[in-house]
């Protein structure tokens, strides 16, 4: 696939591709491997999200608007203006058709990327504004969600396309920014994009069967529960 760029929109695609790898890329990096904590078991996992929680509040709220929420709506929005303007080029470019094929699975991971966003922030951070408590976040809702084969599912689908997202992205990301000209270097970063790409996936699957292997302290629906009524 490819799109014209003209005078204005070249400086909006440096910073998308950007705005992937930092803030965003880093954000869904560090996200999975500190969900994987899960994996440990329940004191691992809220050990994490109580450090968070731990933070001044209008602090904790600021770095996740500043560093977490604007990059990745930019990122999200123009990603999808980018999809709708792309056209499939996968013959006659300097590209081959394997790379093309795979810049298209990016796009259109993108879209099932968004919609899978909306369903995580509004049960997860969202929910926990709404409760002001951070038990709906915590190991105990995570257990109880996750027991659902059909969260399961989409939680497992979700970080796939995550994960191929920004494995792909970190190769064009490299093209985009003149760091790798030649075939055999992007070649190269080819093969570390693929191994972002199955880390990341591992990360995240780690995480969800950790959630259902372990049980909590105390039944999930008690958790939740507790977490509505203060």
């Amino acid at each position: 696939m490819a799109v014209a760029l003209s005078k204005e929109n070249f400086l909006l695609h440096k910073l998308h591709s950007l705005s992937g790898i930092v803030p965003v890329g880093f954000y869904m990096t560090q996200h999975l491997i500190l969900n994987s904590f899960s994996f440990g078991g329940e004191a691992y996992f809220d050990g994490v999200i109580n450090f968070f929680e731990g933070m001044p509040k209008h602090f904790l709220l600021a770095l996740e608007i500043i560093a977490i929420w604007i990059p990745l709506l930019f990122h999200s929005v123009y990603g999808m203006f980018i999809t709708n303007r792309a056209k499939p080029n996968y013959i006659g470019t300097r590209y081959g058709w394997s790379q093309n094929r795979m810049y298209t699975f990016q796009r259109w991971s993108g879209i099932v990327i968004f919609v899978f966003l909306l369903m995580h922030v509004t049960t997860t951070t969202g929910a926990k504004y709404v409760a002001n408590d951070a038990d709906v976040i915590k190991f105990a809702a995570w257990h109880q969600k996750m027991m659902n084969p059909l969260w399961l599912i989409a939680y497992m689908i979700g970080v796939l396309t995550s994960a191929y997202h920004l494995g792909y992205g970190v190769w064009n990301f490299c093209i985009r920014w003149g760091i790798t000209i030649s075939e055999k270097a992007q070649e190269t970063v080819q093969k570390v994009a693929l191994g972002v790409f199955v880390f990341l996936t591992l990360a995240g699957w780690v995480a969800l069967f950790g959630f259902i292997i372990h049980k909590p302290s105390k039944p999930a629906e008690q958790a939740v529960l507790s977490a509505s009524l203060r």
